[in-house]
């Protein structure tokens, strides 16, 4: 047999030895790091506890073309460093249901919020982007019990590089006025339909020839 044969076979270990001292470094492993080999462990131990967050439902936004045309032409706006706000007081009648026109149902309350992002402010990227930032800021700030009213937000170029706290405080802000405004409008209206109400009749007018009615004692 040639000599470095021999060397070769004498300087290999045996099979089983390389497989156990291979078992016993993973089972060292594994006992260091527990995650590794159970995931469910990991997930126990180290995971974070889910947070409760906000919501931003679908009956709070705004969805139809018409609804966003009522707002362009009957709103007011509310303008910040980086978005305009436009925003219409929403009368509290019933409204048809989607699903059967002749079926009414209770109008929704508090804010809808829609947002329009135009061509140009940028590619589909950029314009994706302000979406996603609009809406999770109006998701963490959308107030649980508002007036009824309907708001379109049309961000600015600004949108993409400022800080989005900064962001979420015009949004904060924008919400705060609209519920001012809108609910000093309603306090107004309120005293003059109740003088309307309690006011005195109007006078009949009569025919030509027709004689007055008779008071009643």
């Amino acid at each position: 047999m040639p000599l470095t044969s021999t060397v070769e076979t004498f300087s290999r270990p045996p099979l089983h030895e390389g497989t156990v001292a291979y078992v016993a470094l993973r089972n060292r492993h594994m006992e260091a790091r527990p995650e590794k080999a159970r995931p469910e462990i990991a997930r126990h131990h180290f995971a974070m506890p889910p947070e409760k967050t906000a919501r931003f439902p679908r009956a709070a936004r705004l969805l139809r073309h018409a609804d966003f045309e009522r707002v362009y032409k009957q709103g007011r706006r509310h303008f910040s460093a980086s978005m305009t706000v436009f925003y219409w007081p929403r009368p509290e009648t019933t409204t048809q249901t989607e699903a059967s026109p002749r079926t009414l149902a209770p109008a929704p309350t508090g804010l809808r919020v829609g947002f329009t992002v135009g061509r140009a402010l940028g590619g589909a990227v950029q314009r994706n982007r302000m979406k996603r930032r609009l809406r999770e800021a109006v998701r963490m700030t959308l107030p649980a019990e508002a007036i009824a009213a309907d708001v379109v937000i049309n961000p600015k170029k600004s949108l993409l590089t400022i800080d989005f706290a900064a962001v979420r405080n015009e949004v904060t802000r924008a919400f705060a006025v609209i519920e001012q405004k809108l609910s000093r409008t309603l306090s107004e209206k309120a005293p003059e339909a109740t003088n309307r109400i309690a006011g005195s009749p109007k006078p009949l007018r009569l025919r030509s020839g027709q004689a007055p009615p008779e008071s009643r004692s």
